[in-house]
């Protein structure tokens, strides 16, 4: 069964002067021809997005729009009318945004949380920017879990984010060491779950992980820069998290494993990588 908003696998099952017709073993879907790739042929297999034209009929495209059905995403506004917003959605068709489901009236120009449905009366795809209701209530994380985050907005206590596009947490403001905006996109890991399901995270890997990410960091930095890196002991911790997203904390045990492992030279003010080092 064809699925709408999303990617689907499809067999060409003939061509004709305004494209191919794809089928999953049912159905008939147009791909205008100038989605069609280069030296494709009848009887291939094609991975589509299917959306709904203008006359809410399925189209493929191997265009790859920003976000699928069931994704939470950050678009941006194309143009505004007396119903609604319509956003940039990576393909020749905007997402639609009704007014009654806008959180704040969007502006053109503007970037803004959504998630993406099938609208249940039109049944059309569109867009929310409520999208905590689309939130799912049953995390089953443990402690020390690496999760994929999307930052969704600042708060006083730090930043709400969006995890693994299924779940709400909050990063605090304590455990962010590098700078953080929302529609960033970044790696994360479960602090606590709580009682009542609220998730609250961290940035870092906890104890042995994190220093061992951040010897990682910083020997790929080293690498970076002809084996010297000008920051060591001494430096400031604002300088170090500029350098390199990490804690001062951090930062000294990872330097220290790293000589330890005799894979670096260091002094007050900078970092050397030994040449027998290889990683």
């Amino acid at each position: 069964m064809i699925e709408i908003g999303k990617y689907n696998k499809l067999r060409v099952k003939s061509t004709s002067t305004i494209g191919m017709y794809l089928n999953d073993g049912e159905t008939d879907i147009l791909l205008p021809g100038k989605y069609v790739p280069e030296g494709t042929s009848t009887g291939d297999l094609l991975d589509v997005f299917v959306y709904l034209d203008n006359e809410n009929r399925p189209i493929a495209t191997t265009l790859k729009p920003f976000a699928c059905v069931g994704d939470f995403a950050f678009l941006k506004v194309k143009d505004v009318n007396a119903h609604g917003a319509f956003l940039d959605w990576g393909i020749a068709k905007d997402v639609f945004v009704p007014y009654a489901e806008q959180r704040t009236g969007m502006v053109k120009g503007e970037k803004y949380l959504v998630y993406l449905l099938i609208d249940k009366v039109s049944e059309r795809i569109s867009a929310t920017s409520k999208w905590a209701k689309h939130i799912s209530k049953d995390p089953d994380y443990e402690e020390g879990d690496e999760v994929q985050l999307l930052i969704a907005e600042k708060t006083e206590l730090g930043f709400k984010a969006i995890i693994d596009n299924r779940y709400e947490g909050l990063v605090f403001a304590n455990e962010v060491f590098s700078p953080l905006e929302p529609g960033n996109s970044v790696r994360g890991f479960i602090k606590a779950v709580r009682e009542d399901g609220k998730i609250d995270l961290r940035l870092q890997a906890k104890g042995y992980d994190a220093v061992q990410d951040a010897m990682n960091t910083i020997v790929e930095s080293l690498k970076l820069n002809s084996g010297i890196l000008s920051l060591g002991d001494k430096s400031t911790p604002e300088e170090i998290y500029k350098r390199l997203n990490m804690s001062k904390k951090i930062f000294k045990k990872a330097i220290g494993g790293l000589f330890k492992d005799q894979r670096i030279n260091l002094s007050d003010f900078e970092i050397q990588l030994l040449e027998n080092t290889e990683e």
